[in-house]
Order: C-alpha cells, then structure tokens, then sequence
C-alpha cells in the first residue's frame, strides 16, 4: 500500500509524526511550509527526523511532484493534521499547492482521503467545507484522543487515535472500547 501524509501548520504535528512511525507501509511526506514550523515548535523535529520513516519528502511548493498527477497511483492520502484553512481550499477546489493538488486527485481519482482536522471551534462555514469533502468521498477525521481506555500519557492518547487511522486505512484493527459486561 502507498500512503501519502501530508502535515499542515494546524497544532498537533505529534498525530502525524506517531502515524509516519507507525504505519508499516509504503509512505511518502508533503510537509507545508507552516507544518514545517509547527513541527520544529510542537515537538524539536524536523524533516530530517521524520525522512528514516518515509521514501522520500515533497515540499509543498513544489507542483511537479509525482503525487500531482492522477497517472501516479497511491492508495490514500492522509492530511494529519490539518487546518481549516487546507481543508477550505480542497472544498473548494483549489489545488494550488502539493498538497491540495494530491487531495484533488485523490477526489477525483476515488482514492482514500483521510482529514484529520485540528480546529476548534467549527464556524458554520467549516462544517460546510467538511460537509462537502465528505459528500466527495473524503473521510471527516476530526483529531479527537479518546480516553474510554484510561490513557496514562500524551503518548497513549496519540497512538489510540492513531490506531483509529491505521484502522481507516485498512491496516491496523482500532482497539475498541468494551464495556465490562461484554467482557
């Protein structure tokens, strides 16, 4: 499987960088230039920390990239996380960077689209734009930790919800939460 993982400047790069170490599969990185930044702030990382996980990191500027043509097969795209602002601009079309262009194919192209959001609170406007990328295909995955299982760290949450991607993109199986009785 070819995943591609794009990481924006929304808060919570510590999601992307938990699924990039997770995920046992064929992956490749579009890091934006604020996902760049938050990625340096949120957790000491750089790119270069994160290119032992991945075949290769695309910049987001650049538009020849492979991931910006429909003719080049990769199985999902994962935007993890990601600002209302991308997900505003693949709502409406516009692909004007690497990212959104990939997000573009992979709309058109019926292929897995997976956004984590990370914004809080939701104007009406943005639960219009995720309305429609769901209407098209894409897979609304607002970044939320779960806590049914008593996390005892930042970590635990982290990979519990990383679980619930692995588990979207048909690798993983989510850990489900079972009440007592059903035990």
């Amino acid at each position: 499987m070819r995943i591609v993982v794009g990481m924006t400047g929304a808060s919570g790069a510590i999601f992307g960088v938990d699924l990039l170490r997770r995920c046992q599969t064929e992956k490749y990185l579009i890091l934006t230039k604020w996902g760049r930044y938050v990625l340096k702030e949120e957790t000491g990382l750089t790119e270069h920390h994160l290119a032992e996980h991945v075949k290769r990191v695309f910049s987001d500027d650049d538009l020849s990239a492979p991931f910006s043509s429909g003719s080049t097969p990769f199985d999902a795209l994962v935007i993890l996380p990601c600002s209302a602002s991308t997900m505003a601009k693949i709502a409406c079309g516009i692909g004007d960077t690497l990212l959104t262009r990939a997000a573009s194919v992979a709309l058109k192209e019926r292929r897995t689209l997976i956004v984590g959001l990370r914004e809080t609170p939701l104007s009406t406007i943005h639960l219009q734009q995720a309305t429609t990328l769901s209407h098209a295909g894409a897979i609304i995955l607002p970044v939320c930790p779960p806590f049914y299982h008593k996390p005892a760290s930042i970590e635990q949450m982290v990979e519990q919800f990383t679980d619930k991607v692995l588990s979207l993109l048909g690798l993983e199986p989510a850990l489900a939460w079972k009440p007592e009785a059903l035990k």
